[in-house]
């Protein structure tokens, strides 16, 4: 039988990779995940995108999760997403913008090519459940589901356990009407869920406590099986176990 584990609460869109992203109340999902998100980074003379770690594909450049992004009116694709400084104003130039805040010449803001911006799979999707089990460990730090940049924040019945994303690795869902999705592995976390970023601040504590609690990962990461829209109050429908 099919499993009603919850409903979307929040969504989450990141018009510019690392940067702080919108919420929004719908949006279109293709193949590639939620329209236009990450389909902007910041690009290094190397080639390789501000990130908040380093690795083959990224270069970690603190100062992005200052800044914001979103796309003007809501559109997505058509035109380039509107950089915003740690005060919430548009700025006229990103790359120029970027330039100065980073204090680096070598970076510009660049559309995604061949290289994909993803760390990984297109859509992440975490549970209000672990995020509560977080919070109740770490009292007195601010925590929500921004330090962990989900797509997706899905709110569970009152009893679920933490972590219970677990159990959907390998399985498929329905989000809403027609969207469908794969869960396949979770996200192994970084040292960018403790950075400070717009009103959260720094805290060690948040690795930790994740690392301690669940071996160092956090949320479902999924592939788009059917594209569809996903839309707050939208049901996830897990598929029954194989």
């Amino acid at each position: 039988m099919a499993e009603n584990v919850g409903v979307i609460e929040r969504l989450w869109r990141y018009p510019i990779k690392s940067t702080g992203g919108e919420r929004l109340r719908s949006v279109a999902v293709d193949e590639r995940g939620l329209v236009g998100d990450r389909l902007y980074a910041v690009r290094d003379g190397a080639g390789k995108f501000g990130s908040g770690k380093n690795t083959r594909r990224f270069r970690r450049m603190d100062g992005l999760l200052q800044l914001s992004s979103r796309y003007p009116r809501g559109t997505a694709e058509q035109v380039p997403p509107e950089l915003l400084d740690p005060h919430g104003n548009v700025v006229a130039d990103p790359t120029a913008y970027l330039r100065g805040h980073l204090g680096r010449e070598d970076v510009e803001l660049a559309r995604e090519g061949e290289t994909s911006h993803f760390d990984q799979l297109p859509l992440s999707v975490l549970t209000t459940a672990t995020l509560d089990r977080i919070r109740h460990e770490v009292p007195g730090v601010p925590v929500d589901e921004r330090r962990f940049r989900p797509n997706v924040l899905v709110r569970t019945p009152p009893g679920t356990p933490p972590f219970v994303e677990d159990e959907w690795i390998g399985r498929e869902a329905t989000v809403g009407d027609t969207l469908r999705v794969e869960f396949v592995r979770s996200s192994e976390r970084c040292v960018m869920t403790n950075r400070a970023q717009q009103d959260l601040p720094h805290s060690p504590l948040i690795l930790r406590t994740i690392a301690r609690a669940h071996d160092n990962r956090l949320d479902a990461l999924a592939r788009i099986v059917t594209p569809g829209t996903a839309r707050v109050g939208d049901r996830l429908v897990l598929d029954r176990e194989r």
